[in-house]
């Protein structure tokens, strides 16, 4: 098993990223938690993680900015030690309007691939180079990536294609990444949640009720909503290196939504 133990997940003081942290807590691992604004939830967020046996900081960062970035990366390895051998990229936002696809402007599209696109992306590549000058461990990695996707990389939305077209690009950059590094130790994987229960999905709580728990079939097959810590305990089994030999790999944590089925 991998003695790699710090970790930076952004968007983590709530949500799916504030999941993610702690079950890197319960691992053992020192977590940076990235956060845009709200640094109660994020100081919250850190005494859990501290709660489940790991340790941390906080560092706010707008992943849009490219200073704000390049910040990120060096508060985060100096509060983690001078390394940073796990990066989850889970920091992302929805459309404030929903717009038909006839009717979609551009300042939210722009601001959505700033955030859950670009973002990203030049995250990734940032701290890649810098798991590149790190030591490699004793089976020769030198870090993992996980990108946080969603099931609308695949799922059509009409009222809000910009979010469906930049996840399916963040599924793109998993794959990217996955065949650029895997000769270097550093393998990268795409996680892809489905209905999880956040403040982001509790305005539509009513619909997803009624297509998971209420409907004669159910939208799932396993019916009931996801949670963070579902996600949280897929990102800590890669952290915890079982699938070493496995990179560019999805994982659906969508209770099955992702079966066709008849």
């Amino acid at each position: 098993m991998t003695t790699l133990k710090t970790a930076l997940v952004t968007g983590a003081s709530r949500g799916i990223g504030r999941g993610v942290a702690i079950e890197l807590g319960r691992a053992g691992y020192r977590v940076a938690i990235n956060y845009a604004g709200n640094v109660a939830a994020a100081d919250e967020a850190l005494a859990l993680v501290r709660a489940a046996g790991g340790d941390g900081v906080t560092v706010q960062a707008d992943i849009a900015s490219a200073a704000d970035r390049e910040r990120l990366v060096e508060e985060a390895s100096a509060g983690l030690g001078g390394r940073i051998d796990l990066l989850v990229n889970n920091a992302g936002v929805a459309p404030t309007l929903r717009a038909d696809l006839l009717e979609a402007g551009e300042e939210s599209f722009d601001r959505l691939y700033a955030i859950n696109l670009k973002g990203p992306f030049f995250l990734t590549q940032r701290v890649a180079k810098q798991m590149l000058a790190q030591e490699a461990d004793a089976e020769g990695f030198r870090g993992r990536i996980v990108n946080v996707t969603s099931i609308s990389a695949y799922t059509a939305s009409t009222s809000r294609g910009d979010y469906c077209m930049l996840k399916a690009g963040l599924a793109m950059m998993t794959t990217l990444f996955a065949d650029r590094l895997a000769a270097d130790g550093i393998n990268v994987y795409e996680i892809r949640p489905g209905i999880i229960a956040t403040d982001m999905t509790s305005a539509v709580k009513d619909k997803y009720d009624q297509l998971i728990l209420r409907d004669e079939r159910g939208i799932t097959p396993i019916r009931r909503w996801g949670r963070p810590e579902d996600i949280g305990r897929a990102v800590r089994a890669i952290a915890e290196d079982r699938f070493p030999f496995s990179t560019g790999a999805v994982f659906d944590v969508d209770g099955g939504f992702h079966l066709q089925r008849l």
